[in-house]
C-alpha cells in the first residue's frame, strides 16, 4: 500500500481484479465497465425514466427526448433492449407499429438512478456557480499545464 494510504474495512488495500469474480473494473475488456459504460450513457439513463412514465413508440420517444438523431435512438434502444433493460414489440399493422417498454430489470434501474437524478436536479445552482466561479479564474479559456 502506499505511504499516507489508509485502508478501509471491506476494500481491499490494492486496486486490481477482485476475489469475487467480477474482474478489474478498470481493465477496457471487464463486463461491470462495460454495463457501467451503457448505463452511465446520457441517452439510456433518459430513454429508461422516460419509459419509465409508460410504452412509448419510437417518434413518439424520439419528439419527447430532445437533441437525440434517429440514428443514435435507434442504436441506444437496440443496446439496452439486447441488455434486457427494454422489450420491443412489433405491432402488424400498416405502417408496421414499434413500441418499446421497460422491462422489471430496467425499472430496477431507474429506481438505483433516481437518487443521482434527483440530487443533479436539486445541486443544479451550485454546480452553476462553482463553475462561473471556475471560469472566472481561468479566464474562461484557461491553460492546461
Amino acid at each position: 500500500m502506499q505511504e499516507g494510504t489508509f485502508s478501509s474495512p471491506g476494500f481491499p488495500a490494492v486496486t486490481g481484479p477482485s476475489d469475487d469474480g467480477r474482474g478489474d473494473v478498470y481493465a477496457a475488456d471487464c463486463p461491470t465497465r462495460l454495463l457501467l459504460d451503457r448505463i452511465a450513457d446520457k441517452w439510456t439513463v433518459l430513454l429508461l425514466t422516460t419509459l419509465d412514465d409508460g410504452p412509448m413508440r419510437f417518434n413518439a420517444l424520439k419528439r419527447r427526448i430532445e437533441g437525440v438523431s434517429q440514428k443514435m435512438l435507434s442504436q441506444t434502444l437496440r443496446q439496452i433492449e439486447r441488455d434486457g433493460l427494454v422489450t420491443r414489440t412489433v405491432e402488424a399493422s400498416v405502417p408496421v407499429s414499434v413500441t418499446y417498454a421497460i422491462t422489471p430489470l430496467g425499472r430496477e434501474l431507474v429506481k438505483s438512478l433516481r437518487p443521482m437524478i434527483d440530487w443533479a436536479e436539486t445541486r443544479m445552482d451550485q454546480v452553476a456557480t462553482a463553475r462561473s466561479a471556475y471560469d472566472k479564474g481561468r479566464g474562461e479559456a484557461g491553460s492546461d499545464i
